[in-house]
C-alpha cells in the first residue's frame, strides 16, 4: 500500500493503541488474584471476560482473526467474533488475554496480556494449523539468518553480524521434549540457551529488542503466537520467519484446504501484510518485557508496552488504578 493511499479514517490510528492498552490492563488486573493459585483456567476466564468488556467500548470495527479458538469451544473472544462498537477503522484483531496461563497459575515469570491489530484482511489466518516453526531476531538477522539453514550456522552468522562471539549468544527456546535435539545443537554451536517454560511471544519480542539479553528465539510454538509476534516485530523493525508444522496428515490437509502453504517459509509481510500494525502487552507476572501487576496499598499498578509499526514508536505505559474500584 502506498503512502498516498493511506487515509486515517480507514486505518487504525495512534489513538487506538491507547484505547487497546486499557483492555490488556483490565485483563491483567483481573488475572491478578489468581497468580500462583494453581488454577490457570480461572485466571484465563477472568482475563477473557475483562478484555471482552473493554474491547466493546473501543471505537473500531474489529474481527478476531486469532482468538481463544473456534466459537463452539470458546464462547468469548472466538475466531471470527466482531469486537468494538462498530465505529471507526476496520481491523483484524489477534488477542491472547493471557499468554502464559500456566505461568500465571504457577506464579512464574513472563505471563502477559496481549492484543495485536492490523488493517482488515492483512493477518494470515493460520488457525487451522496449531503449530509453527519460528525464528525471530533483530534487524541484524536480515539477509543473514534463514530458517532453512542449520541452527548452528544461523547462530554463527548472527553473531558475526552483531559483532559478538558465539559464546556470548543467548538463544531462547521453549523447554519442550520436541526441542531436545534443537537445544543440543544450540549448545554444541557454543551458544547458550534461555529455556522458556511458556510464552514464546515475549521470547520473540525480546529477541528483536536491541537492549535484550536474548539474541534469537527459535523452535516450534503456536501459529497464532507467530502472527501476534509478527505484528510486534514489524514495529521493532526486526526479523521473523515461520513454517507451519501440522501435527499429522489430517491437520496438514485441513491447512491446505484453508489456503495455507505447507513446507513454505512465511516472511513477516506474509504473516501480516499491513504496514500499520499495533502490538499492546501488559504484564501479568514480572518478566523481561514488562513488570507484572502490583498491589501498592490503595492502588494497583500495571506496566505495559505499546508498539506501532507505521511510526516506529515504542511506548512504555505505567498506570495506577484505585484498588477499591476493582473490588480489591
Amino acid at each position: 500500500m502506498s503512502k498516498d493511499a493511506y487515509r486515517p479514517s480507514e486505518h487504525p490510528d495512534r489513538n487506538l493503541a491507547m484505547e487497546l492498552v486499557r483492555a490488556t490492563e483490565a485483563a491483567a488486573i483481573s488475572a491478578y488474584p489468581f497468580i500462583g493459585k494453581g488454577d490457570k483456567n480461572a485466571a484465563d476466564g477472568a482475563a477473557v471476560d475483562a478484555m471482552r468488556a473493554f474491547l466493546a467500548t473501543v471505537d473500531f470495527d474489529g474481527v478476531i482473526v486469532i482468538g481463544e479458538g473456534e466459537k463452539d469451544d470458546a464462547p468469548m473472544l472466538f475466531n471470527g467474533e466482531r469486537v468494538g462498537n462498530g465505529n471507526g477503522p476496520q481491523c483484524d484483531i489477534a488477542v491472547d488475554p493471557i499468554d502464559g496461563t500456566s505461568l500465571t497459575g504457577a506464579g512464574r515469570q513472563n505471563a502477559i496480556s496481549v492484543i495485536a491489530v492490523s488493517d482488515r484482511g492483512s493477518m494470515l489466518d493460520a488457525s487451522s494449523v496449531f503449530y509453527m516453526d519460528k525464528i525471530v531476531a533483530g534487524i541484524e538477522a536480515r539477509g543473514v539468518v534463514d530458517i532453512r539453514k542449520p541452527i548452528g550456522e544461523n547462530i554463527r552468522a548472527l553473531a558475526k553480524a552483531k559483532g559478538k562471539d558465539v559464546s556470548e549468544m543467548s538463544i531462547a527456546v521453549l523447554d519442550r521434549p520436541r526441542h531436545e535435539d534443537l537445544i543440543r545443537q544450540i549448545r554444541e554451536s557454543g551458544a547458550g540457551t534461555r529455556l522458556l517454560l511458556d510464552g514464546d511471544v515475549a521470547g520473540g519480542i525480546n529477541a528483536a529488542r536491541y537492549e535484550s539479553r536474548i539474541d534469537m528465539c527459535v523452535g516450534i510454538g503456536g501459529s497464532p503466537e507467530g502472527i501476534v509476534t509478527a505484528c510486534a516485530i514489524k514495529a521493532l523493525d526486526g526479523f521473523i520467519q515461520g513454517i507451519l508444522a501440522p501435527k499429522d496428515d489430517a491437520e496438514r490437509q485441513k491447512g491446505i484446504d484453508a489456503g495455507l502453504k505447507m513446507d513454505y517459509v512465511y516472511e513477516a509481510n506474509e504473516l501480516v501484510a499491513s504496514d500499520n500494525t499495533f502490538f499492546v502487552a501488559t504484564g501479568v507476572t514480572d518478566g523481561a518485557l514488562v513488570d507484572g501487576v502490583r498491589r501498592k496499598g490503595p492502588i494497583i499498578r500495571t506496566d505495559s508496552v505499546v508498539l506501532r509499526s507505521r511510526s516506529g514508536t515504542i511506548r512504555r505505559v505505567q498506570a495506577d488504578y484505585r484498588a477499591d474500584r476493582w473490588g480489591y
